[in-house]
């Protein structure tokens, strides 16, 4: 069965194992999936992740969430842009995630990485998921 969105599917992953409380999560890999990942880890959102390759070519991220004091560190992480509706922006009316303590992913022609870092490099680009 052919999956229509790889990063959602990987955003819920990470979702309900930190529900579960579960330490670590995998998930497929793919190139978006790992910018996205080292983007988590860079803003402190997970503690980092490991890649395992298998003989047929196909890869899997190993996941480490993280935790503090019992409650995870991601309190929400939602999908913005989905295949069904892409959503793209400017530098100039990116939005700010719980007035700045959380961070938008976006997708821009320099490379994925956090909405503060796009203002900083004043670039735009397509709205991949916000994080809080």
């Amino acid at each position: 069965m052919s999956m229509n969105d790889p990063l959602g599917d990987m955003l819920t992953r990470i979702r309900n194992a930190q529900m579960r409380k579960k330490s670590r999560v995998s998930t497929p890999g793919s190139k978006l999936r790992a910018r996205v990942l080292d983007v988590l880890k860079a803003e402190g959102y997970i503690r980092g992740y490991s890649e395992a390759q298998f003989d047929n070519g196909r890869t899997e991220f190993d996941i480490e969430l993280k935790y503090f004091e019992g409650a995870p560190a991601i309190r929400e992480i939602k999908r913005v842009s989905k295949p069904g509706r892409r959503v793209y922006c400017p530098v100039d009316s990116l939005p700010r995630v719980a007035n700045g303590l959380g961070i938008t992913i976006i997708s821009t022609p320099s490379g994925v990485m956090a909405d503060h870092d796009a203002r900083d490099k004043n670039v735009g680009g397509e709205l991949l998921c916000t994080v809080f």
